[in-house]
């Protein structure tokens, strides 16, 4: 060193350098971890999936409440409202990357100058989503110079998604209804651009609905349309309506339908349909969770 200092030993650097190794740090330095803020939940989902909690996140009550997993902390900055976030306080939190999606194009410019932003798509109508959500997560790592994140992540979930498809070789003898019921007379049908569906596809089942979707689901479809597929096990996403849930149980037609009139039916949780791989994998172990107990009467 100059100055007079003392030049450190060559033991004394190995030491430093077993040090940065044994805390997880690159040799390089001792770099903070970034600061990511998610305006888009799928990108949330993703951010939380590859080991990188956001520090703030929009409309985080209701994503609580309603996708349920991933746990997001307390200490995560709710940003309001995903269509209109507090821009403000988005600034104050310091971001260093900003992830949204082709969603919020509306106002990407204004978020730009607050920091980077990091937009990807998962919904393209057409498209299945499932891969691209898979994709998102080493997309994510690589922005953020975490490329072991993203690697890691997804040979998690690919060994996971095997594993749940390895359990359904049995029900693949049937093709999956997967809906939502919104009151007696109608339903949403999950086609193979959406999250179930293209979940579906990877765990090697069969979608029943074949029919055209708008924008990965097709709403809203008259119940009777479940005749058209008398050898289908009908899986319910989400809770019924009570409304709903008296009405079926009164109604002629409802008990008249195939697989209600044959008992297979089976009545998942609340799950995101528009998440990421978090709400994939939810549906994954629900749906196996539900086929291997056995039917259950829906209303």
């Amino acid at each position: 060193m100059t100055g007079g200092g003392i030049k450190p030993s060559r033991r004394a650097i190995l030491a430093a350098a077993g040090a940065l190794l044994v805390a997880g740090l690159p040799l390089a330095a001792a770099r903070a971890a970034p600061r990511l803020a998610a305006i888009d939940w799928a990108m949330l989902e993703t951010a939380i999936t590859i080991g990188h909690m956001p520090v703030a996140a929009a409309e985080l009550v209701r994503f609580r409440a309603d996708v349920i997993e991933p746990v997001v902390p307390d200490a995560v900055t709710d940003l309001g409202l995903r269509g209109a976030p507090n821009f403000e306080l988005l600034q104050l939190v310091r971001p260093d990357l900003i992830l949204s999606s082709p969603y919020y194009t509306h106002y990407e410019d204004r978020l730009r100058q607050i920091a980077p932003v990091l937009s990807l798509p998962f919904f393209v109508p057409g498209e299945r989503p499932l891969p691209k959500a898979i994709a998102a997560l080493s997309a994510l790592a690589d922005s953020i110079a975490d490329h072991a994140a993203g690697v890691d992540a997804v040979a998690k979930v690919e060994a996971e998604l095997d594993a749940l498809g390895q359990r359904l070789e049995p029900f693949r003898d049937r093709p999956v209804a997967v809906v939502n019921i919104g009151d007696a007379r109608h339903l949403r049908a999950f086609g193979f651009d959406s999250l179930f569906g293209s979940t579906l596809d990877r765990l090697g089942l069969q979608n029943a609905w074949t029919g055209n979707t708008a924008f990965s689901f097709l709403a809203p479809v008259p119940i009777e349309r479940l005749a058209e597929m008398p050898d289908a096990r009908l899986v319910v996403v989400g809770a019924l309506p009570p409304s709903a849930e008296r009405a079926l149980s009164r109604s002629i037609l409802w008990r008249a339908l195939p697989p209600v009139a044959q008992e297979r039916t089976y009545l998942l949780a609340d799950t995101n349909a528009f998440g990421a791989v978090p709400a994939a994998l939810r549906f994954a172990n629900l749906l196996v969770q539900a086929l291997e107990a056995g039917p259950r009467p829906i209303a």
